[in-house]
């Protein structure tokens, strides 16, 4: 996948964002002009929660991290939000809004696509058009070439639905195998979630008006080969029991997990959820940091700016910490999604058989018809993934521009 090293994929992560904290100096790593906006909390912003982990971070040998956006860095500081002034500058707000006058662009609520419709009158099957449905009725969208962009979760679910997938799965549903392609639905990756929480003093309550998040933290578990496979994201307000903001905490995020899962279809019917196995901490690796991850997060109490504004832990729980075989069990009672589904239809070249689409989008062993979303990704990034989704759609853009 040589179209997607870094030096080629870094104009698009540029082109897409206007860095708020760097825009009057961008230099080469952040854009100043883009649709999607950036932003950094600063220190007078920052709430005491914040800072006490981030003081705690630092004394514990964990570097400064000033922006976690530039290449190679590691450590403890502000985390790269798209919430200025407390609203998530989604695409919808960035791109669509910014489009929806195009004249060749039409917008239509209220479909849902059952199925990719392929001419298999010759050698290779060409996508032609997308049977949808629309209060009650059924129809057919005509297009010269079909871009599926339904996410890792509901675009190989289309795929399999339209007879491209694992032969064998396909036939359990009596689906006709248009194509077979044993690599849709498999390789699912995400960024498995592990929450720690403490209940702060009274005179520390957390504004409930402020974000949840302010600062991060990236760091290389020890003993491991992969470098900056760990992400902490620091809550500087949760709401327990009461409802009401009372405490802190940390969610310990998998950045880079071993353990894969899969999408398979439940039935023919494209209104009902797929089904899902995300197999998290399946690896004794993944296992093995996320334990030690928790067991590190957790001694960060004892330090005393975190001392200072901590009543109690709430969970993991000391008798959860009592032994490895009582935190396996907590994790796995506990580990969740990080939101970060992706790899379910991964790139790679045709002799790669789990490859379903190149490194355009395009289908292998399909004619005109690209997938173009996270699920494409071959692994998981080492970030929240909606700056690179939108980077895959900008770079593919150019490449359907250029006629690849």
């Amino acid at each position: 996948n040589d179209e997607w090293d870094f030096q080629k994929l870094l104009p698009y992560m540029n082109k897409l964002e206007t860095d708020l904290t760097y825009k009057e100096d961008p230099g080469d790593f952040h854009g100043a002009d883009g649709p999607i906006l950036c932003r950094r909390f600063t220190e007078d912003e920052m709430l005491e929660g914040s800072k006490a982990m981030v003081q705690a971070c630092l004394d514990t040998g964990h570097l400064y991290c000033e922006d976690a956006n530039s290449p190679d860095t590691t450590g403890v500081g502000p985390m790269p939000m798209n919430n200025p002034e407390g609203v998530r500058w989604s695409t919808a707000f960035g791109y669509l809004s910014l489009s929806r006058n195009r004249m060749n662009l039409t917008i239509r609520d209220g479909i849902s696509a059952k199925r990719i419709v392929f001419d298999t009158s010759g050698d290779t099957p060409i996508a032609v058009g997308v049977e949808v449905e629309s209060d009650g009725e059924t129809f057919l969208v005509e297009g010269k070439e079909i871009v599926l962009s339904a996410g890792a979760i509901a675009s190989p679910q289309l795929l399999m639905l339209s007879g491209v997938g694992p032969r064998e799965h396909l036939k359990e549903f009596g689906i006709d195998c248009i194509l077979d392609s044993p690599g849709v639905g498999q390789n699912l990756s995400d960024h498995p979630l592990t929450p720690i929480k403490w209940i702060t003093k009274l005179e520390f309550e957390t504004d409930p008006n402020f974000p949840w998040g302010q600062v991060m933290l990236r760091y290389t578990a020890d003993g491991s080969e992969l470098e900056n496979d760990m992400i902490v994201y620091m809550y500087s307000k949760i709401t327990t029991v009461t409802r009401e903001p009372n405490g802190i905490g940390m969610g310990l995020g998998l950045n880079l997990a071993l353990s894969k899962g899969e999408v398979k279809l439940n039935s023919t019917d494209h209104t009902e959820q797929p089904y899902l196995d995300f197999n998290m901490l399946d690896e004794e690796e993944d296992m093995r940091r996320c334990r030690d991850g928790i067991r590190m997060l957790v001694d960060l109490e004892n330090n005393p700016s975190m001392k200072k504004i901590i009543d109690r832990r709430i969970e993991p729980s000391d008798s959860d910490l009592a032994s490895d075989e009582a935190l396996d069990l907590w994790i796995r009672k506990n580990v969740g999604t990080g939101h970060h589904v992706s790899c379910t239809a991964k790139m790679g070249p045709k002799s790669d058989p789990m490859a379903v689409v190149d490194q355009y989008g395009k289908v292998h062993g399909i004619i005109a018809l690209r997938v173009v979303d996270a699920s494409i990704m071959p692994e998981c990034v080492r970030a929240n993934i909606n700056v690179t989704t939108m980077a895959i759609g900008e770079r593919i853009s150019d490449f359907i521009k250029d006629g690849n």
